[in-house]
């Protein structure tokens, strides 16, 4: 997809002798739809906007101007391409082999940016993401490290937490490098785009897994507990089905989004126009809806302010999480078709990471959650025991 000014094909031949004798041309079409198909053979190469004759080792043709980002589309043809086998011999020739390197402007104006119009901006995104979480592992390391080793009622949900944020940084940090070689030579590195998805997708089922299980912990737990047993994770078969039948179900839909579609670049999210991208997108949102019954019942029988305001704040964090890709998807509608999966891929990013500050806002020590489960150990998931709290406390 080319956009402004000073784009640029190079097409490079391996046998420019056999080129010739085929009158091989490289035919290019702005914007080409599906009527083109419906077309004469003849008339399909006559619709055109620019041939290119393979006829030297290497060719440069200039795109024109696009006053905004278009795609444009290529076709090879020869002397043989419009004819039919059964009115005329064809003589057997070996293929014709030749590389097209694509370019747009770069900053200065100079045809060297391998990056399409779809493209452009997501290698300083990846930058300055990787830039926020130097700087902000810098100042909360050794906070988040003291956290984990008190150990405390947030113990295990701060190390699903920081498990999660850790793999978002790999993924961002592979999805910077294979970005980095991608502007050198246009092909990228593929296995570090393979492996920042995986890394992506065990982030999106952890959280989830995390998320499911606090939920329905809390719901099944209500009313049932004794004092003299404080709720663990594991505690709840039921709540433990439900969240491993949920992550499961994400994650066979995760790998069935990514590697369905052979078209698709290495990116964690998409406008979602495969069938197993809408089914990702309903299932978070009803997920989201069986978590907002779930905190419902929880808030509306909820008498103290403080527990109140904690669950309020949880719910927050969770639907951030698990609405912000299908309400971007459903805005990226009204956006061009360049735009589209930048807007997406960018927005889920930020939001997700602004959901983990919400969380562990609510779960590090000294915070509502400590003050909360000092309260009452019965109503909330993943605290100690009582013996362990007055050895530690």
């Amino acid at each position: 997809m080319y956009q402004g000014a000073n784009g640029l094909l190079v097409c490079r031949l391996d046998n420019s002798p056999l080129a010739v004798e085929k009158q091989s041309v490289l035919l290019l079409y702005q914007d080409a739809d599906e009527g083109l198909d419906n077309l004469s053979c003849s008339e399909r190469l006559a619709k055109a906007q620019l041939t290119i004759s393979l006829s030297q080792e290497e060719h440069n043709q200039t795109i024109p101007h696009q006053p905004s980002p278009t795609a444009w589309h290529a076709l090879y043809a020869d002397r043989y391409t419009c004819q039919d086998g059964g009115m005329s011999v064809i003589p057997s020739h070996a293929d014709l082999r030749f590389t097209v390197l694509l370019f747009n402007a770069d900053s200065a104006g100079n045809p060297l940016e391998h990056f399409s119009a779809e493209e452009t901006g997501l290698h300083s995104f990846y930058f300055l993401l990787l830039l926020a979480y130097f700087v902000a592992s810098c100042i909360y390391t050794q906070p988040l490290y003291q956290a984990l080793r008190k150990g405390g009622p947030m113990h295990t949900v701060l190390k699903v937490l920081s498990t999660a944020l850790a793999l978002q940084g790999v993924s961002a940090l592979c999805n910077y490098i294979h970005l980095a070689r991608y502007s050198r030579d246009g092909i990228g590195m593929p296995l570090m785009g393979s492996l920042a998805e995986l890394c992506d997708m065990v982030s999106q089922v952890s959280v989830l897994y995390m998320l499911l299980s606090l939920c329905m912990g809390w719901t099944l737990s209500r009313g049932r507990k004794p004092q003299s047993r404080p709720l663990q994770w594991d505690s709840s078969p039921a709540a433990t089905a439900v969240a491993v039948g949920g992550v499961v179900t994400q994650g066979v839909l995760l790998l069935w989004e990514q590697y369905s579609d052979s078209e698709t670049e290495h990116h964690s999210y998409h406008a979602q126009q495969s069938l197993a991208g809408i089914l990702l997108i309903a299932l978070r949102v009803f997920l989201a809806l069986l978590l907002a019954s779930v905190l419902y019942q929880i808030i509306s029988t909820e008498r103290s302010t403080l527990k109140r305001d904690f669950y309020l704040s949880f719910t927050k964090g969770c639907f951030l999480w698990l609405l912000c890709h299908p309400v971007l998807v459903l805005i990226s509608v009204a956006f061009n078709q360049h735009q589209k999966e930048k807007m997406v891929t960018i927005g889920v990013i930020l939001c997700q990471a602004i959901s983990m500050v919400i969380l562990y806002q609510l779960f590090l020590s000294r915070s509502l959650y400590w003050e909360v489960s000092s309260l009452s150990s019965v109503s909330l998931p993943l605290t100690m025991s009582r013996a362990n709290q007055r050895g530690r406390y």
